[in-house]
């Protein structure tokens, strides 16, 4: 991998935050896992790019989440991970959440991810 891992991180969160998702989604390993916590409908292991992918979408219908703004990018040897606030619009009273994502980067491809909300018992509401 030609950057580091905390640039890795960096340009991803920069890219998200000015709406660049073609190209974050360019950098999912084609075998990419996603771990979302909680007890709601759509928690749990999703194996797959595109398991991954529709996951995030029903997500996002479901939450009709924004970001508000990156608050911190973090990496490690092989980890690497993005501290965000974002809003849920389909949430009464539209509730800004914290919201923490670890990645496992290998070979400059993001295999894996695993996303904690600051108030999962909101989030296991909302989503049913």
């Amino acid at each position: 991998m030609s950057e580091t891992l905390q640039g890795f991180i960096e340009t991803y969160a920069e890219q998200w935050r000015t709406g660049q998702s073609a190209r974050n989604l360019a950098r999912y390993h084609d075998d990419f896992v996603l771990h979302y916590a909680g007890s709601h409908r759509l928690s749990g292991i999703y194996r797959g790019k595109a398991a991954a992918l529709a996951a995030m979408r029903s997500f996002g219908e479901a939450t009709g989440r924004k970001l508000v703004e990156i608050v911190e990018t973090m990496a490690g040897r092989t980890h690497a991970g993005i501290v965000a606030r974002e809003q849920f619009h389909a949430a009464p009273g539209a509730p800004i959440l914290r919201r923490v994502a670890v990645y496992r980067v290998v070979d400059g491809w993001l295999h894996e991810c695993w996303v904690y909300d600051d108030d999962q018992a909101m989030v296991d509401r909302l989503i049913g």
